[in-house]
């Protein structure tokens, strides 16, 4: 999830565990530790942009770190508010569970988090959730600012509110995972009636919401992307195809920077050619307003022979194309056909 959505779950989760006992700095407690696993930005200072893709929600998004960050922030709680009543087993607690649920929300975004690094390399993505959702993100922000305006020791209000915004937003997760069950039985459905083949398959929440999905099936031979709304009132969909071109990748194949953009894009990925280089793109990203040009490019994409093009490679083109016309067409789209 964003920065934003950490800092507002890890304040309500501050409030529920010490307010009490340590007033605004439970919450800020909670801020900082729900915000530690991004530390792992740090990294785009000296990596090459393929490593940092690697780099990015791995070890920090372990369960081993989660271990080794709890313990250090605890000893650092422990002896900063001496003296207190809160046992060190207490602190630990509190702290590996706060960057824990961290990168337990993460996994269920599309990027995919190392929860077993650095044992194995695997990454978990449920694509359950868009990375930025508001729908999931406002009753956490709300209980924030509602905690943050609430004077005194008025803890039946505080508790009120912080169970308002770790409710609700749970509440909305276990949604969005029916909404995906929804989803993926009707898909399933359909591949099957039009007879698709395929050895990959993923479905994962289109931009800004949950209730279009961005669907991708197929092999090493090429890829069937299409969309579906829960409010969809056709049994069918289309789909365009893309082929995986990955004969182009022979020339270049040992170079270190293409081996590591296949492993992170979980086989998912096709290759074109444009200009004079290139192009691999890493389908789980989506596709730039794909629901109004669905034969639209994929927002990732790494120029190969251009590798000082490829800063922000994830973000750059996640909004490129968005304007009223675009805006209005994803509503559309998500009310069905």
């Amino acid at each position: 999830m964003d920065s934003i959505t950490h800092i507002a779950l890890g304040a309500c989760m501050g409030e529920a565990f010490a307010g009490k006992q340590l007033g605004r700095k439970a919450m800020l407690w909670g801020a900082l530790a729900q915000s530690i696993p991004d530390i792992d930005f740090l990294a785009s200072f000296w990596m090459d942009t393929s490593s940092n893709l690697l780099a990015h929600r791995g070890f920090t998004h372990s369960f081993l770190f989660c271990l080794i960050s709890g313990i250090i922030l605890a000893l650092l709680a422990e002896r900063w508010h001496r003296p207190h009543n809160i046992r060190f087993s207490k602190w630990f607690l509190f702290f590996t569970s706060l960057v824990f649920i961290h990168v337990f929300i993460d996994a269920f975004n599309n990027y995919g988090v190392g929860w077993f690094e650095p044992f194995s390399h695997k990454r978990i993505s449920f694509n359950a959730i868009y990375v930025a959702d508001p729908f999931f993100s406002i009753w956490p922000g709300i209980a924030l600012l509602a905690l943050l305006y609430i004077k005194g020791e008025k803890n039946q209000q505080k508790k009120i509110w912080w169970r308002f915004g770790l409710g609700l937003s749970s509440v909305y997760l276990v949604y969005c995972l029916i909404n995906k069950m929804v989803i993926n039985n009707d898909v399933r459905r359909i591949l099957d009636e039009k007879k698709i083949s395929y050895t990959r398959y993923f479905t994962t929440p289109a931009p800004l919401q949950n209730w279009l999905w961005y669907v991708v099936a197929g092999d090493n031979k090429g890829y069937h992307v299409g969309f579906r709304s829960l409010f969809d009132s056709s049994r069918s969909m289309e789909f365009q195809y893309f082929p995986r071109n990955d004969s182009l990748l022979n020339p270049i194949l040992d170079h270190s920077d293409l081996q590591k953009l296949i492993r992170f894009s979980q086989e998912f990925y096709t290759v074109e050619q444009q200009g004079d280089s290139l192009v691999f793109n890493d389908l789980r990203f989506g596709q730039i307003v794909g629901w109004y040009n669905p034969k639209g490019k994929f927002v990732f994409h790494y120029y190969l022979q251009h590798p000082e093009d490829n800063e922000l490679v994830v973000q750059r083109g996640r909004f490129d194309g968005w304007n009223v016309r675009t805006a209005r067409a994803l509503v559309q789209r998500v009310r069905g056909d």
